[in-house]
């Protein structure tokens, strides 16, 4: 029986998987075929590399400074990512320069979005990379990607949680993990001695960078604040994933479908993993009943 994993979008949520990838595998369950939209390609790449102990680490290791070393003001307005630094992180954490798709040991495919059509582009086949590359490629942040010909961004514009691909590509029971479930709306207002605990921690470079791009890693405000322009990205962004995986999940239900509580971590909140890796392993143990039973009917 060939088991598929779709890891969905969700940005700093997406550190989950790697929960969600560990504990499968405590009890067993090892997908042969791995399909990922946005950060879901980034780990879903990352355990297919065999890289998923070492990117689990500096996961675990990761602070407010560490993530605001990723990001620049530019003036090019192509996107807020250092793309030298976040290439550099790729290799190391996540594939080699070299990997190719169809050399992997696992089927592997990452969703993206042509930018210039708005058709949804599955990468299956070259470089692995490029393929991560393309499917994370959130707009506002990142440049969108010349990959085979075309402009492509996140994939999470058009299938946030990719169970068609995992069926196309011949799974028999497909995993899916939608981490948008629980979000929209849930993750604006937190009290006010909160926000200035949280924000008293903060070294000056971390406050300069949060300050000139309009609160960065998180979307905390003050109740009846006005959104900041990440905030009202974020927004967006969370509405438009989850009315769209609401709508391809009705249309092509999986076998499985986990949806770890993730609403009270920020898009950009990657300094938060461990909560995240706790909350996707403490998801499946919950699930454990409906997984095993759903197996043993396949």
């Amino acid at each position: 029986m060939n088991v598929g994993l779709a890891l969905g979008s969700g940005s700093s949520r997406g550190w989950a998987h790697i929960g969600i990838i560990r504990a499968l595998s405590d009890i067993g369950i090892e997908p042969g075929i791995i399909c990922g939209t946005s950060i879901g390609a980034l780990v879903g790449a990352s355990h297919v590399s065999d890289k998923l102990e070492k990117l689990e680490e500096w996961v675990g290791s990761l602070t407010r400074f560490k993530i605001a070393r990723f990001f620049e003001i530019n003036t090019r307005l192509n996107g807020f990512v250092k793309k030298e630094r976040f290439q550099d992180f790729l290799k190391e954490y996540v594939a080699n320069d070299d990997a190719i798709i169809e050399n992997l040991a696992k089927q592997y495919a990452s969703v993206a979005t042509d930018l210039e059509s708005g058709r949804e582009m599955w990468l299956t086949k070259g470089s692995l990379i490029e393929a991560v590359w393309s499917s994370v490629s959130l707009p506002g942040l990142f440049p969108a990607i010349r990959n085979n010909g075309k402009w492509l961004v996140d994939g999470g514009l058009v299938n946030p949680v990719p169970v068609s691909v995992c069926r196309a590509l011949g799974a028999d029971i497909v995993i899916a993990v939608n981490l948008n479930g629980d979000i929209v709306g849930k993750h604006f207002d937190k009290p006010e001695d909160t926000i200035k605990k949280e924000n008293g921690v903060v070294s000056k470079i971390t406050d300069w960078v949060i300050d000139n791009t309009g609160s960065v890693f998180s979307t905390n405000r003050i109740k009846d604040q006005p959104p900041s322009l990440f905030e009202s990205i974020a927004g967006s962004v969370n509405i438009i994933q989850d009315r769209i995986t609401r709508n391809r999940i009705a249309g092509d239900p999986p076998d499985i479908l986990l949806s770890p509580k993730l609403s009270h971590i920020g898009l950009l909140e990657f300094y938060r993993g461990k909560e995240a890796i706790r909350e996707g392993n403490d998801c499946v143990r919950r699930m454990l009943s409906e997984i095993k039973h759903a197996i043993d009917a396949a």
